[in-house]
């Protein structure tokens, strides 16, 4: 019986292929930090990136092992997991991967996209922004209002 085998999108293929095939750009976003792809496969393979690059945060040997199989090239398993080790993703907590879409593909109009891996660091959300715009605003104006007066004094005495 095959109860439980559906996992994630087909992709068109059988399911070795479609091993196969995210197997094959998993491996190359890795290694090159960006690839062109579809809109479907980039985003049937952005969960196993994912998942790749947390078990590099963790650095144990279980996690080597299951990235091996994930990947399935033990150098570049090596490089993510110095990269993640060097602190590379240590601030982020997910969203690895970032998708931008291109357009349709001239042929068969289907959508194309660059799928990148994510190294900026976090920024922090400010949540007194608005706050401090409003206290800004008033210190402007004040000196604005100051050379205004000395003028009205000038005058007073001539």
């Amino acid at each position: 019986m095959r109860h439980q085998k559906k996992r994630g999108m087909k992709l068109g293929t059988d399911a070795s292929h479609t091993k196969a095939m995210k197997k094959s750009l998993v491996s190359a976003l890795l290694a090159n930090d960006r690839i062109k792809t579809l809109e479907q496969r980039a985003k049937a393979i952005r969960p196993d990136v994912d998942k790749v690059i947390t078990w590099a945060k963790r650095g144990d040997i279980h996690s080597r092992r299951l990235a091996i199989a994930k990947v399935g090239d033990k150098q570049l398993v090596g490089e993510i997991f110095d990269k993640a080790a060097q602190g590379m993703w240590a601030d982020r907590n997910g969203g690895y991967t970032r998708i931008m879409k291109l357009g349709n593909r001239k042929g068969d109009n289907a959508p194309v996209v660059i799928m990148e891996l994510v190294t900026e660091p976090v920024q922090p959300k400010k949540a007194n922004a608005s706050v401090t715009k409003v206290e800004e605003a008033p210190k402007q104006e004040a000196p604005a209002e100051e050379p205004a007066a000395e003028a009205t004094e000038q005058a007073d005495a001539e």
